[in-house]
């Protein structure tokens, strides 16, 4: 099985918690956080069955760290793709922001909207599904307050709008929590409610990160009545499993998202998977011409050539004889990020939890964070495709292809060394990082 590496020079924070909050805030002042260097593998398999464990969050590229679900234990475990913006500490480690207000921490719902023209549409009451694994037990109450913050009509198990699910589609059991897959869960509800406010929300919770329980979650969100399209914000290396579960995104008349990744230059699956639309990430920053914004592509978001699937037939591109990732983007980076609610911690709220999260001495978020990553892009994309209302003709990723014209191409950035090819650069036309662009409307979708 082919495994892919994670860099050796990834920074892990071991955090001591000594019981009390008191006891925890005197560690944080007085000690120094312990780091090591790890090499970490990651692989997927449909054998393995361990569960999924709670990991503390990575500093990834300047400025930002990864979202704690994203170290997979062993082969056969997914990793979610959130990032959030950080900044250096005292002692010189970077430490996620973990407080804000909706108006100060990343972009908001009507900054989504204006960037990719979405203005007067609507989702009609078509649903939206995202599989994550495990539970956030917030889930309702903060995708409520993130709403609320914005004006959003209320999306709540009450009036039918919003449905939490296990992996069979049942309200209970429902998983462990876990503190990293919660943000992740967290920012997928907040980019559906920004994109596409009049959606439905279905959120499928698999029982660990491990591939047959993920796939299990995906078919009962792509099967459940009124799904329209289903969000996927998480992936791994691909091996010569992939093919044989592939079936599992091959929902015909539902459109299925992906994210292509958060390490730069390099394939992911489910992203390389033909059933899927892989979505690529941008840097989108607003501007003074035209469009009011510009994008160039993030230099975290993942692209390339698939090993192991097979060139769709609407793929074209001559660089890549099989399977090419991205077919679209959303914004992505961190540093641009977007605002997000999230409040699932093991400190139990207010300032002196705060202080222990920016000291990394804590997990989770207490309220408004900025993040990003493509485990952003994908619920925007599939929440594009809600809007459109045009997912009974959609196969794959094949839409867009036939449909250029109504995407923001985006020429410049790049995620890697690829010899300066399309693969990891952005330019005119399709691009790796890109794919075919970003939504300039619906009509794409």
């Amino acid at each position: 099985m082919h495994r892919r590496e994670i860099p050796s020079g990834s920074l892990v924070i071991h955090r001591h918690q000594p019981r009390g909050r008191m006891r925890r805030m005197a560690a944080g002042l007085t000690a120094m956080l312990t780091l090591t260097v790890t090499g970490l593998t990651v692989g997927l398999a449909t054998g393995v069955q361990a569960a999924a464990l709670s990991s503390a969050p990575r500093a990834t590229a300047s400025g930002t760290t990864d979202f704690g679900c994203a170290h997979p234990t062993h082969a056969g475990q997914a990793r979610c793709f959130g990032a959030m913006k950080a900044h250096r500490t005292p002692s010189g480690h970077m430490s996620p922001f973990t407080t804000g207000s909706p108006t100060t921490m990343g972009y908001m719902p009507s900054d989504l909207r204006s960037a990719y023209k979405l203005g007067g549409t609507s989702g009609s009451g078509r649903t939206v599904a995202i599989v994550d694994a495990m539970d956030d037990p917030n889930a309702e109450s903060d995708l409520a307050a993130y709403r609320s913050a914005y004006g959003l009509p209320s999306c709540t198990t009450a009036n039918g709008c919003f449905r939490k699910v296990n992996q069979s589609g049942n309200a209970s059991p429902m998983p462990s929590g876990d503190y990293g897959w919660a943000e992740e869960i967290s920012l997928d509800l907040d980019m559906v409610s920004a994109t596409c406010p009049g959606c439905h929300i279905l959120l499928v919770e698999a029982n660990s990160a491990n591939v047959p329980d993920l796939m299990r979650a995906e078919d009962t969100a792509a099967t459940t009545s009124g799904v329209v399209s289903v969000s996927n914000s998480w992936g791994g290396a691909e091996d010569n499993t992939v093919t044989s579960v592939d079936s599992h995104f091959n929902h015909p008349g539902v459109a299925i998202t992906a994210s292509s990744g958060d390490s730069g230059y390099g394939v992911s699956w489910p992203a390389s998977s033909p059933y899927v639309t892989a979505v690529g990430g941008t840097s989108l920053s607003k501007a003074s011409n035209s469009r009011g914004w510009t994008e160039s592509a993030w230099s975290g978001a993942g692209s390339g050539c698939s090993a192991y699937e097979a060139k769709p037939s609407w793929q074209h591109d001559s660089g890549c004889a099989r399977r090419t990732v991205a077919d679209v983007a959303a914004v992505a980076d961190p540093n641009t990020g977007v605002a997000v609610y999230d409040t699932y911690n093991n400190c139990g709220g207010g300032m002196l939890c705060d202080t222990e999260l920016q000291l990394g001495l804590a997990q989770g978020a207490d309220g408004w964070v900025q993040v990003g990553g493509t485990s952003a892009s994908s619920p925007i994309i599939a929440s594009v495709y809600a809007l459109a209302g045009n997912t009974s003709q959609v196969t794959g990723g094949s839409y867009p292809y036939s449909h250029t014209s109504a995407l923001n191409d985006v020429t410049s950035g790049s995620n890697g060394s690829c010899g300066g090819s399309y693969l990891c650069t952005a330019g005119p036309g399709y691009d790796g990082p890109t794919g075919l662009g970003t939504p300039n409307g619906t009509s794409a979708f």
